[in-house]
């Protein structure tokens, strides 16, 4: 058996074992402590955001993001539709409604025009959406400017869950930067890795200092242990943190590997008709976490993404659908929908490539070269 591709693997940079023994000869083995803030620092240099909280993970950032937007039980928070289930189950934490919004064809993520349409129809019924949550889909910035318009025009508050976007950019902008609240994901397939952790920024300093109370269980500054009000345990370790500090320090390098990742990738199948990538439009800058394509369902002649995924994985070769739809899952099948079906047929339609960045060359052509295999064999290509 050849050895296995996989689809996003931690590359570690050689750093992270010095850091995290200098935490264990301090002794700071817990939640806080000198890696935590150095991490945070780093963080909040790297988006230009000053105030910046390190957490265990992306999904304990949306959920303190949607708590510090006042959403309550009965609220409704919009939702991009096609994202990984971790963005929208924290509006179920709070006994929120999550409306979802369909994809636009140009980023894959949120489209405008649903999203106007989804909440004049919401406000005809007298119902104000609280919150916004945007994802950056793979690493491919949303349609932000026309998404800012519409949430200052209607007073909704935006968080932009940029866990698969570190590194990614608009009009020079990081992602993450442009919310009320920006999160990040360091999950160990993401662009750079905690082990598990994230990270909840904002410019409003008075939010992320409550952020870091309410995640470290709410105790109140008194001699005893008292508290006023309910809170999580939610802290990144400075362990973890000495990780995320050694894996910063490399991420403009996993970024460019990435993104040639993606430029192989594309070279070596531009030419198959049936074939298409997610483009990268003007003043658009993708960190590419994942390279997708997706297989035309028409010219493929009936190959489709499954029959390629699992010849794949004969191979030993690791691949993935793009994310199945918010709407389309079953814990959420009796929640509001607005749009049409581009979000449902990049699922039926696409697939995420092996992207790590300590992928060889020699590992990308045995990809390509087993995808050719297929396509021949599905008598696409002599």
């Amino acid at each position: 058996m050849k050895d296995r591709i996989l689809l996003s693997s931690p590359h570690m940079s050689g750093k992270e074992k010095v850091y995290v023994e200098e935490a264990i000869e301090s002794n700071w083995v817990t939640p806080l402590g000198p890696f935590v803030d150095k991490m945070e620092a780093m963080l909040s240099s790297y988006t230009n955001v000053p105030y910046c909280a390190v957490l265990n993970s992306g999904t304990s950032a949306i959920h303190l993001a949607l708590k510090l937007s006042g959403v309550s039980e009965g609220d409704y928070v919009i939702c991009q539709s096609m994202t990984f289930s971790a963005t929208a189950n924290p509006i179920i934490y709070e006994k929120a409604k999550p409306v979802f919004i369909d994809s636009e064809k140009d980023t894959w993520n949120m489209c405008p025009i649903s999203l106007e349409r989804a909440i004049k129809d919401l406000m005809s019924k007298g119902i104000s959406p609280k919150a916004l949550l945007l994802v950056h889909l793979y690493g491919m910035p949303a349609k932000i400017d026309e998404i800012i318009r519409i949430c200052n025009t209607y007073y909704i508050a935006l968080i932009e869950d940029a866990a698969e976007a570190i590194g990614s950019s608009y009009k020079g902008k990081a992602c993450g930067s442009f919310g009320d609240f920006g999160i990040l994901s360091f999950n160990g397939n993401k662009m750079i890795t905690t082990s598990g952790g994230g990270a909840l920024l904002s410019r409003n300093e008075k939010a992320i200092k409550e952020a870091k109370f309410l995640a470290t269980q709410a105790k109140d500054n008194a001699p005893h242990y008292q508290h006023s009000k309910i809170g999580y345990n939610y802290r990144l370790s400075n362990i973890s943190a000495a990780i995320g500090v050694a894996q910063l320090e490399v991420l403009d390098s996993r970024v460019q590997a990435r993104r040639e990742n993606h430029e192989f990738y594309y070279n070596s199948l531009k030419h198959l008709s049936f074939i298409s990538f997610l483009k990268e439009p003007k003043d658009y800058y993708s960190n590419r976490w994942l390279s997708c394509i997706l297989i035309d369902p028409i010219k493929s002649g009936g190959l489709n993404c499954n029959d390629i995924i699992l010849a794949l994985e004969d191979e030993n070769i690791e691949t993935r659908p793009l994310w199945k739809p918010m709407h389309l899952q079953p814990v959420f099948k009796d929640e509001l929908y607005y749009g049409n079906t581009v979000a449902s047929d990049l699922f039926e339609n696409g697939l995420c490539l092996p992207s790590g960045s300590n992928l060889a060359k020699t590992d990308l052509e045995r990809v390509v070269n087993i995808l050719i295999k297929v396509f021949k064999n599905a008598g696409l290509i002599k």
